[in-house]
């Protein structure tokens, strides 16, 4: 007997149009710091509505449901946290990254959202003032504090994509669009020698100015505010970081600022660019292939790039060679080499 095809089911309709109810879920549960109570102990309804100070019965069902996401296991009316949510959901974990809910829920990107078939239809988002790119957006704020603890895993990889044989004795980063700063600061970690120039609006380099501070760099740290793309960066750069910043801007914006970054690097000298990369297919990997979407809704003309369409726009500015490197877990980084004169 043949295998039959599996009968039509409007299952995946109704999840995808409750999805809502998973976002509102996780939210709730992290500001009533369930994880964290169960982390500490309290594995029951009873211990968990004490520490949280919730009704049981909102207890009960919201474990629960995240039960059924994937969050928590349940066994004999114990609950328990999966693998992930001990390492990033409980907030006494040193990769708790429960606070990026204030940026990622910033109401600021979520109203991009909205009308998603309004954006669809003019091609970019209906956000008013460009959006998340609008100058000095104090979301970048939230961005910088909500995120850095993700951000943690992918900025120690970044200096490991160098050749060792090549890193000069005294090494100059520049950082743009630095954020928390986490990868500017890594480069000055890795390298005892590596002086780091901080670029991005001045409120947001109030928090890198605090990471750098923490990690006992700031003697080769230094902050220079403005634009990406009307400041100017200085010169005789070894290597220039540009990381989650191009999928804001269309490929002749890209193409422009990497022009620039080009001109700012010594001759055999490197941009390393860290992007959601999808593969040619636009559909694989999932998470990287949605992240266009994500752009469609919180920018005029953003996207995620292919490494095909990066390699295009570098070799554009000049760049002589383009190599692709996986950063785990979800994302990618072209280094691009500028020749030697």
């Amino acid at each position: 007997m043949q295998n039959q095809p599996p009968s039509p089911s409007p299952q995946l309709f109704f999840e995808t149009i409750n999805a809502y109810q998973r976002t509102a879920a996780l939210k709730a549960a992290v500001e009533l710091e369930v994880f964290t109570a169960i982390a500490e102990g309290k594995t029951t309804s009873a211990l968990i509505t004490e520490r949280c100070a919730a009704s049981e019965r909102g207890i009960r069902i919201l474990c629960d449901y995240l039960t059924i996401l994937g969050f928590l296991t349940k066994t004999d009316g114990v609950y328990g946290l999966t693998q992930d949510s001990a390492i990033f959901l409980n907030r006494h974990s040193p990769a708790y990254v429960g606070g990026a809910i204030e940026f990622m829920l910033a109401p600021m990107l979520t109203a991009g959202f909205n009308d998603l078939a309004e954006n669809v239809r003019r091609g970019g988002t209906t956000l008013p003032d460009e959006g998340a790119i609008a100058p000095e957006n104090p979301v970048w704020v939230r961005f910088a504090r909500g995120m850095m603890p993700m951000m943690e895993m992918p900025s120690k990889v970044l200096p490991t994509l160098l050749d060792p044989a090549t890193v000069p004795n005294h090494m100059k980063v520049l950082d743009i669009a630095a954020g928390h700063g986490l990868y500017g600061i890594a480069f000055a970690q890795a390298f005892p020698q590596a002086a780091v120039v901080a670029l991005d609006w001045s409120n947001v380099l109030e928090v890198a100015r605090e990471n750098a501070t923490q990690r006992g760099v700031t003697d080769r740290w230094q902050a220079l505010p403005g634009s990406a793309f009307e400041t100017d960066f200085g010169a005789d750069y070894d290597v220039i970081l540009l990381t989650n910043f191009l999928h804001h801007f269309d490929i002749p914006t890209c193409e422009a600022l990497l022009r620039k970054v080009h001109t700012a690097l010594k001759p055999g000298g490197c941009a390393i660019t860290l992007e959601f990369v999808p593969n040619d297919d636009r559909i694989s990997p999932p998470g990287p292939a949605a992240f266009s979407l994500t752009m469609l809704g919180s920018t005029p003309a953003g996207d995620a790039y292919t490494f095909a369409e990066l390699r295009h726009m570098a070799e554009a500015a000049g760049f002589s060679r383009n190599e692709l490197k996986p950063v785990p877990p979800m994302q990618s980084a072209v280094v691009s080499y500028k020749g030697q004169n």
